[in-house]
């Protein structure tokens, strides 16, 4: 498994909220409490969106943009910035702005999953919410600025289409298709987003693109508790014990086994929290022989024990 596919597996939860909106002009919908990541795309007509605590201005969507939102603030949408707030989402109900009551009717259902008016000029916007989970969830999370667009373009425009069609159907498997065909959409959206001039993507991220270090990322994720040492992994990818370990420091920005452990101390510290698996457990399922040593390790990476943390975390 690729690194972006194996932290989209384990960074996902298992269901995915979508929901379309087809609202005429003037509208404005604040959404109060956001997920971790959110996929936001303009279908027809245009949009401006706005991340209320950031102090940053205004970015316009286009007919087809991908905005991918990272972070839980404050999130407004609306046909044009000047629009007043109209509804706040909170909880999935909708307020009056300003904390107000709770407003009943003003979104009318159209369809499954669909909201708004339906008239002749109406936006058309599609909101994805992915819910993300654990430590593994932050690496998937750095690839992204707070607000990432990503222009319309031939390949998300025909994913897009498709999920569209898929929102509004209501048949056996729906939450499946839907979760399969949001995580299509975002990992369209990444690699668009990644491959721009202006995207700070992590340095392991551009490393996939090297056919030796890439390979060997894949294998340290594909088996991450296999004892893995310079001379092993590089004899897997066909490059001798120096070369390799430069190569891959020079394009990952670390060694490679400081990337192993980092990686082996996300995903117990996932395991720890997520799970009642012992301690001497988690340490054998992330590649080391006794508890002692893993709980070293990751107190060396977390500040704190292994116990300590999944009370914390808890």
């Amino acid at each position: 498994m690729d690194v972006l596919s194996d932290l989209l597996h384990r960074a996902h939860a298992r269901n995915a909220l979508v929901r379309q909106l087809i609202q005429r002009p003037p509208w404005s919908l604040t959404f109060a409490d956001s997920p971790p990541l959110t996929v936001i795309a303009t279908l027809g007509g245009h949009a401006s969106i706005r991340l209320d605590d950031s102090g940053a201005a205004p970015t316009r969507l286009a007919a087809g943009d991908i905005a991918l939102v990272s972070g839980t603030g404050h999130l407004t949408i609306a046909d044009d910035p000047s629009t007043a707030p109209q509804v706040v989402i909170r909880g999935g109900r909708k307020y009056r702005p300003g904390g107000g009551d709770e407003m009943t009717g003003d979104h009318l259902s159209l369809a499954p999953r669909t909201y708004g008016d339906g008239l002749p000029g109406a936006t058309i916007m599609l909101r994805g919410a992915c819910e993300l989970r654990g430590d593994v969830s932050d690496r998937l999370l750095d690839m992204l600025p707070p607000l990432a667009v990503v222009p319309a373009g031939p390949r998300t425009r025909a994913a897009l289409e498709l999920l569209t069609t898929e929102t509004a159907c209501d048949e056996p498997g729906q939450d499946a298709v839907l979760h399969r065909l949001l995580d299509l959409v975002l990992v369209l959206a990444l690699r668009a987003w990644c491959a721009r001039p202006e995207a700070a993507a992590p340095a392991w991220y551009r490393a996939l693109a090297d056919p030796v270090v890439g390979d060997a990322l894949g294998l340290v994720h594909e088996e991450p508790a296999r004892r893995w040492t310079v001379a092993a992994l590089a004899t897997e990818v066909g490059m001798s014990r120096a070369a390799f370990a430069a190569r891959f420091t020079g394009l990952v920005g670390q060694p490679p086994l400081t990337y192993l452990t980092g990686w082996r101390m996300t995903l117990g510290a996932d395991l720890l929290r997520d799970t009642e698996t012992s301690v001497a457990a988690v340490a054998r399922e992330v590649g080391y022989e006794d508890a002692f040593a893993f709980s070293v390790a990751f107190k060396r990476a977390r500040g704190v024990s292994p116990s300590a943390w999944r009370r914390q975390a808890r």
